[in-house]
């Protein structure tokens, strides 16, 4: 039965996701009557999902399934810019993930987690199931009981730029309880 809600609610998140994706793609701006007034292309919708699996301190294993599928910061993207025009190639840092109980709503405006708990953990990263996918995986483990509802991925193990915090339910967590959270960000190319 449990594996019945969780696919339950995967499909519910791909499908919020997959309606988000529609609807930024419908409501592309359109370019002038000059032009023909046709779509805008080349518009680039980064998405991103996050999934978790809890290991307790016990061995038991709970595979929670996706957690968030909503936006990309604007830190981030303006770092991506920045990166771009620059020598220096600093965009590989984006390996640290956070955890933290507070849960004020998820924004493209947040620069950090409202309430981290434990320190960061760097990743790994590799490819997504294709190559426009970014993937970074990392566990954190609890040091005391927590009440975890927001995770964040950042380029530093303090401070640093988050490029994308998740809100969701509640996972409670025992003194060494972990998650495993895998984070991707899916960046399609333009139509």
């Amino acid at each position: 039965m449990k594996n019945l809600k969780l696919r339950i609610h995967n499909f519910w998140m791909l499908l919020a996701q997959w309606t988000r994706v529609l609807v930024a793609h419908l409501a592309r701006p359109v370019v002038a009557a000059s032009t023909g007034g046709c779509y805008q292309s080349g518009a680039v919708a980064p998405e991103s999902r996050l999934t978790a699996i809890i290991r307790r301190a016990n061995g038991e294993i709970e595979d929670l399934g996706i957690l968030s599928t909503k936006v990309v910061s604007t830190a981030f993207v303006n770092h991506l810019v920045d990166q771009l025009q620059s020598s220096t190639g600093e965009i590989d840092l984006f390996s640290y993930h956070g955890m933290g109980t507070g849960g004020a709503a998820e924004a493209i405006g947040d620069t950090a987690l409202a309430t981290q708990v434990e320190s960061r953990v760097s990743g790994t990263q590799v490819e997504g199931a294709s190559a426009n996918i970014f993937k970074t995986v990392a566990t954190i483990t609890a040091s005391a009981t927590r009440a975890i509802v927001e995770h964040g991925v950042f380029n530093a193990a303090s401070a640093g730029i988050l490029m994308d915090r998740s809100v969701f339910s509640v996972i409670n967590l025992g003194n060494g309880d972990g998650v495993q959270f895998t984070y991707e960000l899916t960046i399609p190319a333009g139509s």
